[in-house]
């Protein structure tokens, strides 16, 4: 390899991860040999051409993000990751058998609670999580489909294995880079991308689609879909406008919806439109000011009574921030025995429930070896890694943890695996997750053949958020040679972004201050 991989293995042994494109000794990893080939006839010169093209590129189409208060390009990195085809059916497998099991307990909970009865969850633990909305209780969704679209964060620990980081039913973003970063990355790396069998991701919208329609209330034919964002200045309004208009949908703000009747209308130029279908890109708690919070500018009165009498589907469902819970993720395991009767796929991350007192006596005794997340916490916040806390910070994160024992969960410190990352004049081994998405229409869950590899961008770090320096790379699943639909060479891009003009206009001065979970 080039001088841009010098010291690379060094670096690689100090981390003492699974690296995922080199085995010891810097030999590349047969799934990488077009790669390693590829990025072997490239001087420095090259790769940063190539990273300021794909980096403005994004900056044009508006794929940036809020960093310390500056409009940043979302950094993607020049280095696929790629996986095997063996691998991926190991990750499709556990993403579905997550989700079916994720649909039954929630099921269940704003049901009958049988899984409380038959002693599987503790009743406290389910009533006491933060998203756990009573409101919503009784009454099955409309379209019978509480988790429709999900993102279920995934690592490789230091022996290469699968493992569960922890589950977002909520709202989950960042399906809009899997897209983004393909098209980039196309044209970012041909050498590679062209001698490589890799399946297609552009299929995502249609099928996201074809679930939200065919979860619309029974008595309608032809459903009319919606995307309810809260507004321009939201973090993830660039997902937000891309989905709507590939899916070629509206998109709407609370403000342009009314509900009449147990119905909900959208005001357009041509006056008020029934909507079946709304695929929600606001947090439960801003959804209805009659339900939740009442000074909410965001969602729209009577939408949940809509919801609750059968006249409009609401993806996902409200209150499935219960089951991304991180205690209740501790339990996942048993869910999957408890509903579907088989051994889980991908396990988790071992997980200390610091309501329990030994586990919580010997998590207080070890603060300095182990991260300690809050169980409500999304994008990294409130999460403390031990070995790099202060003592004050730990001091700080004891006291919290005594009172609040319920509030926390503590893990092992876990290598994650590692893939090549620029940085400055060389590549260096950075720490990487993954994000598949999956949709789930009642009858087959679909897991998107790629997802969003989340890469920490500092040299050792853990932290693989977007809102804390992290960035992306494009996620390559390999083909198994069997027939099945792969990418091919880059074209023109067809996307065509739909402009807002039927809805009601905007008030230009008015600004939402709800930021979307970076889930």
């Amino acid at each position: 390899m080039p001088d841009l991989f010098e010291d690379y293995s060094n670096a690689a042994e100090r981390t003492r991860a699974y690296d995922e494109m080199f085995t010891p000794g810097e030999v590349p990893r047969e799934a990488y040999a077009q790669i390693a080939g590829a990025l072997g006839e490239l001087t420095l010169a090259d790769v940063t051409a190539r990273a300021d093209s794909m980096a403005r590129t994004f900056l044009d189409r508006g794929v940036t993000f809020d960093y310390a208060g500056e409009e940043r390009p979302f950094p993607l990195d020049i280095v696929p990751r790629v996986i095997t085809a063996s691998d991926w059916d190991i990750v499709e497998r556990g993403v579905a058998q997550r989700v079916r099991t994720l649909e039954a307990f929630l099921n269940d909970v704003y049901g009958n609670m049988k899984v409380v009865a038959d002693g599987v969850i503790p009743r406290q633990l389910v009533t006491s999580s933060a998203h756990f909305h009573r409101e919503v209780a009784g009454f099955d969704p409309a379209g019978g489909v509480r988790v429709m679209i999900s993102g279920i964060d995934l690592i490789r620990d230091e022996q290469g294995t699968f493992r569960v980081l922890e589950d977002n039913v909520r709202v989950p973003s960042g399906v809009s880079y899997v897209l983004e970063n393909r098209r980039a990355m196309a044209k970012g790396l041909p050498e590679a991308f062209g001698q490589q069998q890799i399946r297609p991701v552009e299929e995502y919208p249609r099928r996201l689609l074809s679930a939200l329609r065919k979860t619309a209330p029974p008595s309608v034919e032809d459903p009319t879909v919606v995307v309810l964002t809260p507004g321009v200045f939201n973090s993830a309004y660039f997902e937000h406008t891309l989905l709507a208009g590939l899916m070629g949908v509206e998109l709407v703000e609370g403000r342009d919806l009314i509900c009449r009747g147990n119905r909900v209308y959208m005001r357009t130029t041509a006056g008020e439109q029934r909507v079946d279908v709304i695929y929600k890109r606001i947090d439960d708690e801003f959804l209805d000011p009659l339900q939740f919070r009442s000074d909410s500018m965001l969602g729209c009165p009577g939408i949940v009574n809509a919801a609750r009498a059968g006249g409009v589907t609401i993806a996902n469902a409200v209150g499935n921030g219960v089951a991304d819970d991180k205690l209740v993720y501790s339990y996942v395991p048993e869910l999957i025995r408890y509903y579907l009767d088989e051994e889980p796929i991908i396990p988790n991350v071992d997980t200390y429930r610091l309501e329990e007192p030994e586990s919580r006596e010997y998590v207080l005794d070890n603060l300095d070896k182990l991260v300690v997340k809050p169980v409500d916490g999304s994008g990294g916040k409130g999460l403390v890694i031990g070995p790099d806390a202060s003592r004050e910070e730990l001091d700080t994160l004891r006291a919290k943890v005594l009172a609040d024992p319920r509030g926390w969960i503590a893990q092992p410190v876990l290598q994650l695996s590692t893939v090549p990352t620029m940085s400055g004049d060389k590549f260096g081994p950075r720490h990487v997750d993954l994000r598949p998405f999956a949709v789930n229409d009642g009858d087959d869950v679909y897991v998107l053949p790629g997802g969003l590899t989340r890469v920490a961008m500092k040299e050792g770090s853990l932290i693989v958020n977007s809102s804390q320096g992290g960035g992306s790379k494009d996620t390559w699943v390999l083909a198994d040679g069997a027939g099945g639909p792969v990418e091919r060479a880059p074209e023109r891009s067809s996307i065509r972004l739909r402009e807002r003009t039927s809805v009601w206009p905007i008030d230009s001065n008015w600004q939402d201050r709800q930021s979307e979970s970076d889930q």
